[in-house]
């Protein structure tokens, strides 16, 4: 059987346009899918406040917390029907602290999504690689030998232990790409810093000063307040923007030296460029709510099986779903133990060691 030279010339130069048009329509769908996800995220994290905050041991109708907070805007005439209490609850208690967990999963989340591309290795994580146990020293430091009373005084003594635990892991570790090179010097580092923040609470001759400075080892939204709110909400959505549009420069680097040095870039001294806002960022969060950890071990692994590997759409999408995750779980400890709370960090704990186990376990078995 003989093919008209016309139609297969024909056959030819229709085919790769075919898969041109059908690879572009795939590619389309996937990003319209992308989108939608992030979006119904970040329906979820605006909804999220007005849910968990009528969550506690005093619950709080719904209606009530939209009346204090509209009480609160100027220019606003509310019928107030609740009582005194039921404001400081809602106000000057739950507000603030589901703000600033919001703020502070963001924070966690980007910086996991971050560590784990400059470092290239997807167990990578603020409190796996001992960058939380550092900044918690570092406050520790501030609290006991300075006598610091400033937010700012401990978040720039935070900020100095989170980049100087970052700084050891990746000297320990050095290049190897081995999961348990990383996760060895992250325990090795994170096990140092916390020995010497109890060498420091054991130092202290303040029962006061030893209780308040386990809040930066345990993890607690509980002293949230208004007035640090601004600050760890600026610096969160100020981190997740920088990242995502920084993200082509992630996916270089998270795929591999040479890749990088392909588009210009020198991986060396752009790990630092990102390491130093990324550790003040996480030194903020431990300031403001101590150490919590496994938070940007386990989202970013779930939200990239959801919206792939691109870091435009991950930093974004970890953002929220670890916003959501922390203010849930804090939801979740509050009312577990009532009236007594959990602390958040031993919440986080119990969820990310065996998520780090899985992990591991699971990049054994494919290796």
């Amino acid at each position: 059987m003989t093919t008209n030279p016309i139609e297969a010339s024909h056959q030819s130069a229709s085919t790769p346009t075919d898969a041109v048009i059908y690879l572009a329509r795939t590619r389309r769908r996937t990003m319209r899918r992308k989108r939608v996800r992030v979006i119904i995220l970040a329906i979820a994290m605006v909804l999220t406040p007005l849910l968990t905050v009528t969550i506690g041991p005093a619950a709080v109708p719904v209606c009530d917390v939209i009346g204090v907070i509209m009480s609160h805007i100027p220019g606003l005439d509310v019928n107030i029907t609740w009582s005194r209490a039921v404001d400081a609850i809602v106000w000057q208690t739950r507000l603030p602290r589901i703000i600033t967990g919001l703020a502070v999963g963001a924070i966690l989340g980007v910086a996991g999504v971050v560590l784990q591309a400059l470092v290239r290795n997807p167990l990578a994580e603020p409190y796996v690689l001992g960058v939380s146990s550092g900044a918690s020293t570092g406050a520790a430091t501030a609290i006991i030998l300075v006598g610091a009373a400033s937010s700012a005084t401990t978040g720039a003594f935070a900020f100095v232990g989170a980049l100087v635990a970052t700084s050891a892991v990746m000297a320990i570790a050095g290049r190897g790409n081995s999961p348990l090179h990383l996760i060895l010097a992250g325990l090795a580092v994170g096990f140092g810093f916390q020995a010497l923040t109890n060498l420091l609470i054991f130092s202290s001759g303040s029962p006061e000063t030893s209780q308040s400075v386990m809040f930066w080892m345990l993890g607690s939204l509980g002293r949230a307040l208004w007035a640090q709110v601004p600050l760890v909400t600026v610096v969160a959505v100020l981190l997740t923007i920088a990242m995502a549009i920084c993200g082509p420069i992630l996916d270089a680097l998270a795929s591999g030296d040479r890749t990088a040095q392909s588009v210009g870039l020198n991986p060396a001294k752009a790990r630092i460029i990102f390491l130093v806002p990324v550790s003040a960022a996480i030194a903020l969060a431990v300031a403001a709510a101590g150490g919590i950890g496994f938070v940007g071990l386990i989202i970013p692994h779930i939200i990239r099986n959801l919206v792939g590997h691109s870091h435009r759409y991950l930093v974004i999408g970890s953002a929220l779903a670890s916003a959501l995750f922390l203010v849930w779980t804090d939801a979740v400890a509050r009312i577990i133990f009532a009236p007594a709370e959990l602390p958040i960090g031993v919440m986080t704990g119990l969820i990310g060691a065996p998520f780090l186990t899985f992990m591991v376990a699971r990049r054994h078995q494919i290796g």
